[in-house]
């Protein structure tokens, strides 16, 4: 009876592979995020050329195998992909500029809760822009 050596699988969540899993998935972010970034410096009428490569991506990304402990990332990305190109949509058909404004404002949420859980999976501490507050004038001295 011949014998063959017992290979072990490494489990895909484990600390050794799961950075490898989590470029998997955000290679697909990355590419999608490039698209985000041509869209919006593409003329209103014209954003039906880059919609379709946007909708690839997203259809890539959803098909892409990952495992259980990317589960909450997977969704944050598809998720965030899907109100991009939503939001794109709407406004390609002149919808009402506070309907994408929203939209806008999901969008870039689900992004930053997707980066969160990237550093998260990750070991990181993420990085989180402060938020801008509006300006107020200095106070006068009489």
């Amino acid at each position: 009876i011949p014998v063959t050596a017992a290979t072990a699988t490494l489990d895909p969540c484990s600390e050794a592979a799961l950075p490898d899993e989590v470029t998997k998935v955000n290679d697909l972010m990355r590419e999608f995020d490039d698209y985000s970034k041509l869209a919006s410096s593409t003329p209103q009428g014209q954003l039906v050329q880059v919609i379709p490569s946007m909708q690839e991506i997203r259809r890539r990304a959803e098909s892409q195998e990952a495992p259980a402990c990317l589960r909450d990332l997977k969704v944050l990305q598809v998720n965030h992909m899907n109100t991009v190109i939503e939001i794109l949509m709407a406004f390609m058909s002149n919808a009402q500029s506070e309907g994408v404004t929203q939209g806008i404002a999901q969008a870039r949420d689900l992004h930053m809760k997707y980066d969160i859980e990237v550093a998260r999976l990750l070991g990181l501490t993420p990085v989180i822009p402060p938020t801008v507050a509006p300006e107020t004038p200095a106070p006068t001295q009489p």
